[in-house]
């Protein structure tokens, strides 16, 4: 019996942003899907407009998976998770561990195949992408907030689009100048 896939859909059950006010919830599931959306869509931007060759298939793969260790240990907040480097290292190590934790509960052969978008290597041009893409899925998540009137996200909301804007990437700043505009807009504005 193996109990990969059964564990993996309780994503669905993990609440992101356990720290903070909330208008709407969002479930650790939904956020993988999201940032798969947007790690596709920086791929894009970044072949087609800026001569990259990012494999925008093996990107959305790792980006659903990115985060697939927090069905055991949750969602660790931000503020905990990056407080300092051995709370971060620490948790990078755990997430290891669950990660293979995981692939252990797959035949052998399935966990061959998909250990490379469960753990990455940091490296890979992909991986870099889908950590802007998470980065992204977070800013956009405060712009939703924001506009519902959450005044709770109003300072994560300029530190992330600061800390996005840092990262330089060309792909990354194509989206937010060109896209971001919609996400803070109710349907009928669209």
């Amino acid at each position: 019996m193996f109990n990969f896939y059964a564990l993996i859909s309780r994503m669905k059950l993990i609440e992101r942003w356990s720290l903070m006010r909330q208008t709407r919830k969002e479930s650790l599931m939904e956020h993988a899907a999201e940032v798969a959306i947007l790690a596709q869509a920086l791929g894009l931007i970044k072949n087609i407009y800026f001569g990259g060759s990012v494999n925008i298939d093996r990107a959305a793969a790792i980006a659903l998976y990115h985060d697939t260790s927090e069905v055991i240990s949750g969602d660790l907040p931000t503020p905990i998770k990056y407080f300092n480097e051995r709370i971060n290292a620490a948790y990078k190590e755990i997430e290891g561990v669950i990660a293979e934790k995981l692939l252990n509960m797959l035949p052998k052969d399935m966990s061959d195949s998909i250990k490379p978008y469960v753990i990455p290597s940091e490296e890979e041009y992909e991986y870099k992408l889908v950590k802007a893409a998470d980065k992204l899925a977070a800013y956009i998540k405060c712009l939703e907030e924001k506009a519902s009137g959450n005044g709770e996200f109003d300072i994560a909301a300029e530190k992330t689009l600061s800390a996005l804007r840092a990262l330089g990437y060309d792909e990354v700043n194509f989206f937010l100048d060109n896209f971001i505009e919609g996400f803070g807009k109710t349907l009928d504005m669209l």
